[in-house]
């Protein structure tokens, strides 16, 4: 069954379950077997999650989410490529997702091993070196405004990440301008769990 969810119902749903996580209070929502037999023929998840690939952020968990409610996609540093632009689209216009989310965590291992390439100027070996490339103009700006922390960087590349989905994208321009979708940049703490918001591009 479809959420029909406007992009503020769903942040809210989002929140609350954030917030249940946070206070060791998860409910653990639709991961029994009547929800997965529904889901069989098809999906209507009310969030796309784009994440960092770190073990610790685990979108269903720390959204207390089950089945079917999230499209979850991961990269280490989040960092956007043609795959990733495509599932966020497929999200939003054959999935009718009303909100794209743009997930980055404190202590980020993507976004410090860029600080540490941009400060020596050595960089990584192998497909590392395109993850490290991706996210310099964050790491580059952050430093430009004297926010020379990890943690302030890994904002900058939510907001970086987020705005450069939308300017690449046709079909999540199109969404965000019509109401239908909007793109939030959420900074998610390891120590406490908690999920904030950065940053908001569309209708809340």
């Amino acid at each position: 069954m479809a959420t029909y969810l406007t992009p503020a119902l769903a942040w809210r749903r989002l929140r609350e379950g954030n917030e249940r996580f946070v206070s060791g209070t998860s409910s653990h929502p639709n991961q029994d077997a009547s929800r997965r037999s529904s889901l069989v023929e098809n999906q209507h998840p009310f969030a796309v999650i784009f994440g960092c690939s770190d073990s610790r952020l685990a979108a269903e968990i720390i959204f207390d989410l089950g089945l079917g409610d999230a499209f979850v996609v991961r990269t280490a540093g989040h960092v956007l490529d043609d795959a990733v632009l495509g599932s966020l689209e497929y999200s939003v216009s054959v999935l009718g997702v009303p909100l794209i989310v743009v997930l980055g965590h404190d202590r980020c291992g993507a976004v410090t091993a860029t600080k540490t390439a941009v400060e020596t100027g050595q960089m990584p070996v192998g497909f590392m070196r395109s993850l490290v490339e991706r996210i310099t103009p964050a790491v580059l700006t952050s430093r430009r405004n004297n926010q020379d922390s990890i943690n302030e960087m890994v904002v900058e590349n939510v907001k970086q990440a987020s705005r450069h989905l939308v300017d690449s994208s046709r079909v999540i321009t199109a969404a965000v301008e019509g109401g239908q979708a909007s793109v939030i940049g959420l900074a998610y703490s390891l120590a406490d769990g908690r999920a904030d918001l950065v940053s908001s591009i569309g209708e809340l």
